[in-house]
């Protein structure tokens, strides 16, 4: 069954809202700068009250490594998506930290760029739209037929929302990524949570 993720929890209503419906992955965003960032401190406090079925992925954005290795060795987070332009050499680092879950992101132009990243020593690849200027959050879906046949599994990300989920769900990914398609007028909207979850359940 296709997994799925509603990522940028900010606050306890987003986490009561997760937990009513139970979705395999929620995400905390810790890129600097970005609308849904959130603190170690109120990460970790959400993640006291998240249903302990439900895990909690940390989004980092060219970070250092030691703010990533501090939040998984606290418990904050348990598995690591590196969203930013994180090489082989960053990724061994972390590797030799932590064994816990990586998820690379490839913002996709070309099948070229998701063939490129196969070869990445990471678990599961999340491929997300690309746009000249903004690394993730765009809000906005890529052709999904530029995905090739690859042996890693992947989430897809961008511009998923409750109209084209379902369409998502042919695609052959291991998950789906909704962070603003949960959303309305800028927060995590409760019904939206429980129809996307519900759609990707029913296959």
């Amino acid at each position: 069954m296709t997994k799925i993720k509603i990522c940028g929890m900010m606050c306890s209503e987003d986490i009561d809202a997760v937990n009513g419906v139970k979705p395999d992955y929620i995400g905390f965003v810790f890129a600097k700068g970005r609308k849904r960032t959130v603190t170690h401190e109120t990460a970790a406090l959400l993640k006291s009250k998240l249903d302990p079925d439900i895990k909690a992925v940390g989004v980092f954005l060219n970070n250092e490594i030691e703010e990533v290795l501090q939040l998984v060795e606290s418990g904050t987070i348990d598995i690591i998506q590196l969203h930013g332009d994180e090489d082989e050499q960053y990724i061994k680092m972390v590797r030799q930290h932590t064994d816990k879950t990586i998820i690379k992101a490839v913002s996709v132009r070309t099948s070229e760029d998701i063939l490129l990243a196969e070869k990445l020593d990471v678990d599961f690849l999340l491929l997300d739209t690309y746009k000249k200027g903004l690394i993730g959050g765009t809000g906005e879906v890529f052709d999904w037929n530029t995905i090739p046949e690859i042996q890693k599994p992947y989430f897809i990300a961008g511009g998923l929302n409750e109209g084209n989920i379902k369409a998502a769900l042919k695609y052959g990914a291991y998950g789906l990524d909704v962070s603003s398609g949960a959303e309305t007028d800028g927060r995590k909207d409760r019904q939206k949570i429980i129809n996307i979850v519900k759609t990707v359940r029913s296959g």
